[in-house]
């Protein structure tokens, strides 16, 4: 490949900032040219409003894809989460790294773990998706919580604790560890406590889909494990026709027997924000070795989970 420089789209946000240089170093090793960053502002960081208010589904995203197919960037980095699971046809998932910690965390005031935060802590999160999970725990275990809608960056989210006008936040582990403030953790949520979004903790290298030289160089960073993972995951939200603001979880691990690999097992829930009713399912299968195997996985269970009335649950379906 020649030595132009090549130009990563990515957001302003210091997390952004920092997941994108993380793949620009990558990507100067695999290819041998520079790399240059390109901010771009999207409307969800300008926005202050609510996700579920502003649609949640491409909000990050879309001026990223406009400057891809404006041809202003080569490619563009973003947290796979935020991607709406509709593809465009000019443009190309050419990599999906190697996945981080896919956990919630709660940073807390006094170090606090999340079962031992005083009765009535006010817990902030700007997911439905966590306030569903964490009320349906609290009110199982008989914790007494309230969970507080907030939006905003990492230091903005950890300022409210700091400031003491919530007990505790919840952000997610790979962010706080692509920004080396992962020490700042008080307490891991267990993936049996709050399921992750679907995708989180991955990252979607994207470029245009007649780019074929860019695509082989950027599939070299392709990880097929993480990459059939969130494929089933975000099938699942494709089928329950959810938005990435929408109150689902999913998360799609291997089933090991000793150091062989058996199965692929997806989990996924859905529940209403007070945290009074959910569908929690699983299923497993053979590990995907085709994006329509991993897809098939994850249509397979929200139909399971339909049945059960997750659409119910959601609110405004997307569409």
């Amino acid at each position: 490949m020649s030595e132009k420089a090549l130009r990563l789209g990515t957001r302003r946000s210091k997390l952004a900032m920092a997941q994108s240089g993380q793949v620009a170093e990558t990507v100067r090793e695999v290819t041998g040219r520079p790399v240059e960053l390109v901010e771009i502002t999207t409307y969800g960081d300008v926005s202050r409003e609510a996700l579920a208010q502003i649609g949640g589904t491409g909000v990050f995203v879309t001026a990223l894809r406009d400057a891809l197919l404006k041809g202003e960037v080569d490619f563009a980095v973003h947290s796979l989460k935020d991607l709406p699971t509709a593809q465009p046809e000019e443009l190309v998932l050419a990599a999906v790294p190697e996945r981080e910690d896919p956990r919630d965390v709660i940073v807390a005031r006094d170090a606090l773990k999340f079962t031992d935060l005083p009765r009535g802590a006010r817990i902030g999160t700007g997911a439905p998706r966590r306030m569903a999970q964490l009320n349906a725990y609290a009110r199982a275990h008989g914790l007494d919580i309230e969970t507080v809608p907030i939006r905003g960056n990492v230091d903005t989210r950890i300022g409210y604790v700091r400031d003491g006008e919530l007990d505790a936040v919840v952000l997610a582990a790979a962010g706080l560890n692509r920004i080396g403030r992962v020490g700042e953790v008080t307490d891991f949520l267990s993936v049996d406590t709050v399921l992750p979004a679907p995708g989180q903790g991955a990252l979607a290298i994207e470029c245009a889909a007649d780019n074929a030289e860019l695509i082989a160089a950027l599939g070299e960073l392709d990880d097929p494990f993480t990459r059939a993972a969130v494929t089933a995951e975000r099938s699942l939200l494709a089928a329950l026709e959810a938005g990435c603001s929408a109150p689902v979880g999913a998360l799609a691990d291997l089933l090991a027997d000793g150091q062989i690999v058996k199965e692929m097992r997806l989990r996924g829930v859905v529940g209403t924000t007070d945290g009074t009713r959910m569908v929690q399912l699983s299923t497993t299968g053979p590990v995907p070795q085709t994006h329509d195997q991993a897809w098939a996985l994850g249509r397979e269970l929200a139909t399971e989970m339909l049945a059960q009335g997750a659409a119910g649950l959601m609110g405004e379906r997307a569409h």
